[in-house]
């Protein structure tokens, strides 16, 4: 019994191992793209596409052993304007990703949609939509968070990815719009990632980051801009931005589910020792 103990406690030291993130050796491939119209950064989004894989899983429930997932907030053909509240569970059953913000909710609509919410005709011009016609943006914030679990199990079952990437619209400004990843135990994996810029309105940039060393994503901090979208717009002051499809790679367990099975096997085994 003893050995057996011994052997299932080292079993789940390994598996401590090979679960802890190492953020020291990550080495993130990014596909970074931008310019005036949606065909000049379609080979960036191309690229990401084919390094995180086939197939779109659409909404199929998971785990599934790879591929990837997409929201372009235009799902059944939807074409109105829908406002909801913080955290946006809409997406957590079919696609595993769930999105939260600082403010007070989110807007899925298109351009002269964002124009009306935010009381700014300006943003009808500001903006365009990659895949028509909705865009996404937080209310009275510019940091949308995203959080991951698995397809199907209604945000009950924690997961990662590997991948994430964004399509935005009129990044104007360098280092006002980034991304930054976190893994297990909200460890940051490096420094926010820039998002290119473009001068201009309407224009697009995108943004994919891919770990290819085993580091797993639980969490993507986006923030869109330096302002958040509202009535004022002061060109080369105030930048705000929207976003358009999410692409990531297919939501697998959270290595933590895995370690703690082997932590409570290990407990289990201890508990059945015999007494002297």
């Amino acid at each position: 019994m003893r050995a057996r103990l011994l052997r299932t406690l080292g079993a789940a030291a390994a598996a401590c191992a090979l679960l802890a993130p190492d953020v020291g050796r990550a080495v993130p491939i990014q596909f970074a793209a931008t310019g005036a119209a949606a065909a000049d950064i379609q080979s960036g989004v191309d690229s990401f596409v084919s390094a995180v894989g086939d197939p779109v899983n659409g909404n199929d429930p998971g785990p599934l052993p790879g591929g990837r997932r997409r929201i372009d907030w235009d799902g059944g053909g939807a074409t109105d304007p829908s406002v909801v509240g913080t955290p946006f569970t809409g997406f957590e059953n079919i696609r595993g990703a769930t999105m939260t913000t600082p403010g007070t909710g989110f807007i899925q609509g298109d351009p002269a949609a964002l124009a009306a919410q935010f009381a700014n005709p300006d943003l009808a011009d500001d903006f365009a939509a990659f895949s028509p016609l909705r865009l996404f943006v937080p209310i009275d914030s510019n940091v949308t968070d995203v959080t991951f679990s698995i397809p199907g199990t209604a945000g009950a079952t924690a997961a990662t990815v590997s991948a994430f990437g964004v399509v935005f619209s009129d990044v104007d400004v360098a280092g006002s719009t980034t991304m930054q990843f976190f893994t297990t135990g909200d460890v940051p994996l490096g420094d926010p990632f820039e998002v290119p810029a473009t001068a201009g309105d309407a224009t697009f940039s995108f943004l994919g980051v891919l770990f290819d060393a085993g580091e797993t994503i639980t969490r993507v901090r986006i923030t869109t801009g330096n302002a958040a979208l509202g009535p004022a717009d002061v060109p080369g002051e105030i930048d705000v931005v929207a976003m358009d499809d999410f692409i990531y790679a297919e939501p697998v367990p959270e290595p933590g589910t895995l370690l703690l099975l082997a932590v409570g096997l290990a407990g289990l085994v201890a508990g059945g020792r015999p007494r002297a």
